[in-house]
């Protein structure tokens, strides 16, 4: 019988097999062994430039072995540290990276799977620095930055390398009979080629490092782009990853507003961003230049209902604890609270005593307490604080970015603090009339990225779930959503396109290419 065992050149050779009974044959007979990770964006405004019309790229290297793991140009160096380069223009960078992607180094299993050991090596090894580094820029305590940032993105990559291999492995189609019992045909992931990740400073470093992870995990090159709104973390991170990544397939580009125009201009083969919608369409535009598919992942205003008859303490220790993280500069927090009347006059003093159970009396002198990112933000959200009746907080010190955790009640849906997202620590309590009124309040507005309920009510959360959209779905618990590796995290509408996270991750940083096989000769 001919074999029709499948010359697939873009996979990993260690995952050819398993379709229609085929098996797979690791180099040497050895299968590969691990050795044995909160969320949200804002960046801020970019100028849109028209890119030229073609890409900059440079012709390909001879290629080398693609089975060969290649050892970074920084081997030599001692780890975690890296001579300072000269500084290398965006087009440079893109062409040289587009390079060694040509030489097929970046596609075996191998290569994927040594650069998220590094990675992780990384993250490990310079927790301490990078913990630093975030309490610099937001005030974030080392507990919450490991929680948060670091250790969230060590699982994000134990997860990846626990299951690479299963989610990169060719999947079987079935066969129409008029093409004959000998022919064959299957999807398999390509990587796609040099991609774009462009982070927020909210959580500067896991929410540019989780993306990377897939995009390494892919198969990808990758320019990482980190937000230099968090210059402390823009500082560490741009000089770590060239001290434990292959620096010719992972490139660190710091800079503003300029920096980043000048990358949107080149010719990418996936842009990534997280911030905003103001700048996710110039993203966007910039990409359409080229054709470029883009992820977005934004925010929005995030709604929390309360049902009556629930347990009020519970309720408010989960809103408060997932509104206040961060002193809330996530973009899955809770924005604002929706219940009716005689349920919000009793959730008042619930998140009293719950922003006090959580920061003590005085949250500026609490240690797990953050601070705003500047003085420009920190306005922003004092002018907010007249939108309703203060019933905890509300005081701030422009000077240290402090702003206390904040309550407001009486809140009319057209005030200022209900006409853009908060992303700060200020939650509104809006009340309707019940559950109807609810949806509509919802449905009358954007899209949110999350939307969180506390009801008792199996009606009422199938209500919620079938009359509503929102890129995820919470019942009972806000953010928790995001640390389920195996659930997409994404937006829907102005709250973002695409997502991301375990397999996700493997999916929007690869083509699901078609694949079709009839012998040339017939089988005997």
């Amino acid at each position: 019988m001919t074999d029709r065992t499948p010359k697939v050149v873009c996979l990993p050779q260690e995952l050819l097999g398993q379709v229609k009974g085929w098996h797979i044959h690791p180099p040497n007979g050895r299968t590969d062994e691990r050795t044995n990770g909160w969320p949200g964006g804002r960046t801020d405004g970019l100028r849109a430039a028209r890119p030229p019309g073609r890409p900059t790229d440079r012709p390909a290297e001879k290629p080398t072995d693609p089975h060969r793991a290649a050892s970074p140009r920084h081997a030599h160096h001692q780890r975690g540290t890296v001579n300072q380069p000269t500084p290398e223009q965006p087009a440079a960078t893109v062409a040289r990276l587009r390079a060694t992607f040509r030489t097929g180094r970046t596609k075996p299993l191998e290569w994927r799977t040594a650069q998220l050991r590094r990675l992780r090596e990384m993250l490990t090894e310079h927790g301490p620095d990078l913990a630093a580094a975030l309490h610099a820029d937001l005030g974030k305590s080392s507990t919450e930055a490991h929680r948060t940032e670091i250790d969230f993105t060590v699982r994000e990559i134990d997860h990846t390398l626990d299951h690479l291999t299963g989610w990169l492995r060719p999947e079987p189609a079935p066969v129409p009979a008029h093409l004959g019992a000998d022919a064959s045909a299957w999807t398999q992931y390509d990587p796609l080629g040099v991609v774009l990740v462009i982070a927020p400073w909210n959580y500067p470093a896991q929410l540019l490092l989780a993306p990377v992870v897939g995009a390494l995990a892919a198969g990808n090159a990758v320019v990482a782009k980190p937000s230099e709104l968090a210059p402390a973390t823009s500082a560490a991170l741009a000089r770590l990853l060239p001290a434990y990544l292959d620096t010719d397939a992972v490139a660190v580009v710091e800079g503003g507003i300029p920096e980043t125009t000048a990358l949107l201009a080149e010719r990418f083969d996936h842009i990534f961003y997280t911030g905003n919608g103001t700048v996710g369409r110039i993203v966007m535009r910039a990409a359409a230049e080229h054709l470029t598919p883009v992820t977005l992942e934004l925010g929005g205003k995030s709604p929390a209902f309360v049902d009556r008859g629930t347990d009020l303490e519970v309720v408010a220790a989960r809103l408060a604890s997932g509104k206040f993280l961060n002193a809330g500069q996530t973009c899955v927090a809770p924005d604002y609270v929706l219940t009716d009347p005689e349920t919000a006059a009793a959730l008042e003093s619930a998140l009293t005593r719950a922003v006090e159970a959580l920061y003590g009396a005085d949250p500026s002198a609490s240690a797990e307490y953050g601070r705003i990112v500047n003085e420009r933000h920190f306005d922003r959200l004092s002018g907010l604080l007249d939108s309703g009746r203060v019933v905890v907080g509300g005081t701030g010190d422009r000077a240290s970015k402090y702003l206390a955790p904040t309550v407001l009640a009486d809140v009319d849906p057209t005030s200022p603090v209900m006409r853009e997202e908060i992303f700060g620590p200020v939650l509104p309590i809006v009340t309707v009339p019940g559950l109807d009124e609810a949806i509509d309040f919802i449905n009358d507005r954007d899209k949110p990225l999350a939307l969180y309920v506390f009801s008792e009510s199996a009606d009422t959360r199938a209500r919620i779930a079938a009359e509503t959209s929102s890129g995820g779905l919470g019942h009972g618990l806000p953010l928790a959503h995001l640390t389920v590796s195996d659930l997409p995290f994404g937006g829907v509408g102005e709250s973002g396109t695409g997502s991301y996270h375990g397999r996700y991750s493997i999916e929007t940083f690869s083509h699901r290419k078609a694949v079709l096989e009839k012998p040339l000769t017939p089988a005997r």
